[in-house]
């Protein structure tokens, strides 16, 4: 399903483990409140309306790549997109993130998770897809919310620190729980293969609050699911990414739920990541967004940090260890950029 057009990037053979020229980097919310081009044109309201617009959600997906010359874009989305296009009740609150009115609390709230159709329910998506590859020079991931993050959200009605409701449900009423999260990879994995068919040249799975969990409520609760949907994705011949924030235990489980490349957060050293994950996976990260904040000088000379943590392995894609913070200084993170592309080493060319 796969087009090629970008097979021959530095990103998608990074992500492959092929020889290529320097060190892709892109970062992760790179489209966002940070950019003051971003602000111009994202208007008011709730960023689904935003989303909904695909001359909005193009020209935002394309604004990093002109700002910072990065390798890569990402499609401007949001995790909850296709729960909220099936009708389960999803908002996108200003400074809250997502809200869900009546949050899934028994059996009869499957019947609120009907299968997406991506032409009929999120064609947005696919047109934002479509504009968006046709106007970039380099690849375009799309991405999902993992069945267990956008359960959390579900379950909590909101954002959550503990996740105790989304963990008690999770142990209380395991029958319950696995077919939920098989609704919810089945929702994932329509919205990836049809971004993938739009174009997209690789994708990526976010599970940003599987941290929270346990490795044996992981493996027993999590990653089957999250294994199914890259399962399916893996028919496209499209890289695929998994990340997670605080897996710092899990990630030998998420390297083996068949992504090629596992995302590392900012807590655990690539190199150390790397042994974790094993052989056979490329990694990415994992520079701590917040040090951004602290300037150009620190924020390079913490890039180089990472860069000589992975020394020079093929098998790798600079990021940031979770997304770019609303009060990042874009200069900072074009200069980051700079030196990861200059100084990054590449060992196999």
């Amino acid at each position: 399903m796969s087009s090629g057009r970008f097979d021959d990037s530095d990103f998608v053979r990074a992500c492959r483990q092929q020889p290529h020229r320097r060190v892709p980097v892109w970062f992760m919310r790179q489209a966002g409140r940070s950019l003051p081009e971003y602000r111009s044109v994202r208007g008011t309201g709730s960023i689904l309306d935003a989303i909904a617009d695909a001359d909005r959600a193009a020209e935002i997906t394309l604004q990093p790549v002109r700002r910072y010359g990065v390798d890569a874009a990402i499609l401007f989305s949001d995790i909850v997109v296709p729960a909220h296009a099936v009708g389960f009740g999803v908002d996108v609150v200003p400074g809250t993130g997502p809200v869900v009115e009546h949050s899934f609390a028994a059996r009869g709230d499957l019947d609120r998770l009907r299968p997406l159709d991506p032409v009929a329910d999120t064609p947005y998506v696919i047109e934002t897809v479509r504009r968006a590859v046709e106007a970039l020079d380099v690849p375009l991931i799309g991405f999902a919310g993992a069945p267990f993050t956008v359960a959390s959200y579900l379950v909590e009605g909101g954002p959550s620190r503990h996740h105790a409701r989304t963990k008690a449900l999770m142990v209380g009423d395991e029958a319950l729980w696995h077919e939920l999260m098989d609704r919810l990879a089945d929702l994932a994995i329509a919205s990836l293969l049809a971004q993938v068919e739009a174009g997209a040249a690789a994708v990526q799975l976010f599970d940003s609050w599987a941290g929270v969990l346990s490795p044996d409520q992981y493996r027993r609760g999590v990653a089957p699911h999250s294994a199914r949907v890259l399962e399916a994705v893996g028919s496209t011949g499209v890289p695929r990414i998994h990340f997670g924030v605080g897996t710092g235990e899990l990630l030998d489980q998420m390297g083996d739920c068949g992504a090629e490349v596992v995302g590392v957060d900012f807590r655990v050293p690539i190199d150390s990541a790397r042994r974790r994950v094993g052989p056979g996976r490329a990694l990415q990260g994992n520079l701590d967004p917040a040090v951004v904040l602290a300037g150009e000088s620190a924020a390079c000379d913490a890039a180089r940090a990472v860069l000589a943590a992975n020394d020079g392995h093929p098998g790798f894609v600079f990021n940031l260890g979770h997304g770019v913070l609303p009060d990042s200084d874009p200069d900072v993170l074009a200069r980051v950029v700079q030196v990861v592309h200059d100084e990054g080493r590449v060992l196999c060319q």
